[in-house]
C-alpha cells in the first residue's frame, strides 16, 4: 500500500484545470473501463470526444484534490448525486479519492440532502470496494448504456447525517 499523502488542496477547478482533469479522466479510463470494452465499444468511445465534452460542460461544478498546485483528482456532483470521482492512477490508494467523496457529501449534506448517491460498474471491484468501505449500500443494478459493451451498473447510496 502507498502512503497517504498528507498536504494536498481541495478547491473548486479553474478554467486553467481543463487539460489536467481530462487527462485524469483519461488515465482512469485507460486504466479501468478501456480493459473491459470490446475493441469497437472502444474505438467509437474515443472517437465521439465525451470526454473532452464532459469536462467542457461542467468543469465549473468539479471539484479538484490538488498535490504541490496540480490536480491530481476530481469529483462531480449535482444535488445528492456524484456524477463522477477520478483519482489518477499515479495518486490512487493515498487518500485522495477518501478525501474528495468526504468533501462532496459535506457539500450534499450542507444542501440539505439526507442521502448521497452514486454509480459505477459491476467490473469495478476496486471501485464497489472503496464505496463499501466508505459506508455505501449496493441498491440497485441494472444495465448499463452509456458503453453499449453489456457492462451493468450498480447505484450506491449512503445516508448523511443532518448538519
Amino acid at each position: 500500500m502507498q502512503k497517504l499523502i498528507s498536504t494536498f488542496e481541495i478547491r473548486p477547478a479553474l478554467p486553467s484545470d481543463a487539460q489536467a482533469v481530462e487527462a485524469i479522466l483519461i488515465d482512469t479510463y485507460l486504466g479501468t473501463w478501456k480493459p473491459q470494452l470490446t475493441p469497437a465499444a472502444a474505438a467509437a468511445f474515443e472517437q465521439q470526444g465525451k470526454t473532452r465534452s464532459y469536462v467542457e460542460a461542467r468543469l465549473q461544478e468539479f471539484h479538484v484534490a490538488c498535490v504541490n498546485g496540480v490536480p491530481a483528482a476530481m469529483v462531480d456532483w449535482e444535488n445528492n448525486f456524484i456524477w463522477a470521482l477520478h483519482v489518477g492512477r499515479t495518486w490512487q490508494r493515498m487518500g485522495l479519492g477518501g478525501a474528495l467523496l468526504a468533501h462532496a457529501e459535506a457539500a450534499v449534506a450542507r444542501a440539505g440532502h439526507r442521502e448521497v448517491r452514486l454509480e459505477t460498474d459491476t467490473f469495478n471491484q476496486q471501485s464497489r470496494a472503496f464505496y463499501r468501505r466508505q459506508g455505501y449500500a449496493e441498491i440497485d443494478f441494472y444495465a448499463d448504456e452509456s458503453w453499449d459493451s453489456g457492462f451493468t451498473t450498480v447505484l450506491l447510496s449512503k445516508a448523511l447525517a443532518p448538519v
